[in-house]
């Protein structure tokens, strides 16, 4: 009997290891393949050079989103694998299903409301409804797997954001390369190049990001405690319709109005809604900053840090000072190591922030407390040594 019991546990161990490197080895293949696939229709369409333009192009407003995101993010960083994983998903998988979807709509369109018909159907129904849910999928399924990487609405805002900015990224490639292709070489290539780009690079850079953030907030309000019920399930619900309600908007003023009606409706509620985001996120990230100094005092009364590391623990630029100082002194190793324990302590404020009651959150806690004690003690021990 314990010789088949010992069996049975290695059969279930070794299922597990494969399970653990099948499945993200599966997922990275089929993302890798989307994405070859969705390069290879823009080149077919477009031709090779004006291809290696749009990438061009299309990486400087992508760098400035992305680097937002992660200043808004500098509090509580997200796992580096799962926002590269999530910009991936919104740049390949995300923007060929969205292809192939709406291209169905512009035929069944075009056969039931005729020529251009299709266009408008696949540009203000169908390209809001399908865009809006693929790019949310990555935000559903970190809170389906790790809810605990869930702390507040900054999560929400930056894994949709770095989904959607992976999705424009894909999408400027495209018409970056399709107005380099039009113009052709000289003068009009210069132009139809700049044109798209001062649209889609300078005017408009945040738009899918401020389309799928909407939705993002709804998610990571949902996940709070202080919302019950009906209410609590109704939150992603109406942020999904915000989000696409605004992206319709969004493209039937490019298509079906002049550029006086795109200018009023950018500047009339784009612009000011895309500054009401900002203000959101601006505060929450304020909000984070007293979460973790509210909780400080008590792990220090605790013993769980030194009464002399609260300030250090306060402050960014007190915890940047911490880290330069350790890699200088100690290596880069020790700077990693408090690294470590301050990622720790702020999971832990935000935890004991939301409340500890279940038994999966006091494992957690307990997770986190070791964390942070070995980070710790990991420091102290480079620094002594260094």
């Amino acid at each position: 009997m314990n010789g088949a019991a010992t069996v049975v546990r290695h059969a279930r161990r070794n299922m597990t290891r494969l399970v653990t490197v099948l499945v993200p080895v599966t997922g990275m293949v089929a993302v890798a393949i989307c994405g070859l696939i969705v390069f290879g229709l823009v080149t077919v369409q477009a031709g090779a050079l004006p291809v290696i333009v749009g990438v061009i192009a299309a990486v400087v407003p992508v760098s400035i989103v992305t680097a937002a995101l992660l200043w808004v993010d500098r509090w509580e960083p997200e796992p580096a694998k799962y926002l590269l994983l999530t910009f991936l998903w919104g740049a390949c998988v995300a923007t060929l299903l969205a292809l192939l979807v709406n291209d169905t709509a512009k035929s069944v369109g075009d056969y039931l409301l005729g020529f251009e018909g299709g266009n408008r159907i696949a540009t203000i129904i169908s390209a809001p409804l399908v865009e809006e849910a693929i790019k949310a999928v990555p935000l559903v399924a970190v809170l389906w797997h790790r809810r605990s990487e869930f702390n507040g609405v900054v999560d929400g805002i930056v894994y949709a954001g770095f989904s959607a900015a992976g999705f424009a990224f894909t999408e400027n490639v495209y018409y970056f390369a399709s107005a380099f292709n039009e113009a052709g070489f000289g003068d009009g290539m210069s132009s139809g190049v700049l044109a798209a780009f001062t649209l889609r690079g300078v005017l408009s850079p945040f738009a899918h990001p401020l389309f799928s953030v909407v939705i993002g907030i709804g998610v990571a309000l949902m996940v709070q405690k202080r919302y019950y019920g009906a209410a609590r399930f109704m939150l992603p619900v109406v942020s999904y319709i915000g989000g696409v309600c605004l992206h319709a908007l969004w493209n039937a003023a490019a298509t079906l109005g002049g550029a006086q009606t795109f200018l009023n409706v950018y500047f009339l509620i784009m612009a000011p809604l895309f500054i009401g985001v900002g203000l959101i996120v601006v505060w929450q990230r304020r909000r984070e900053q007293r979460v973790v100094a509210g909780a400080l005092p008590a792990m220090a009364r605790r013993g769980w840090i030194a009464q002399s590391e609260i300030d250090l623990l306060a402050d960014l630029a007190a915890r940047r000072r911490w880290r330069r100082q350790a890699r200088r002194e100690s290596g880069s190793e020790a700077a990693r190591a408090v690294g470590d324990y301050q990622a720790a302590v702020t999971e832990l404020a935000f935890l004991r922030r939301r409340g500890v009651t279940t038994d999966d959150e006091r494992a957690r806690h307990d997770d986190l407390l070791a964390e942070a004690r070995q980070a710790r003690a990991d420091a102290v021990t480079l620094a002594r040594t260094g």
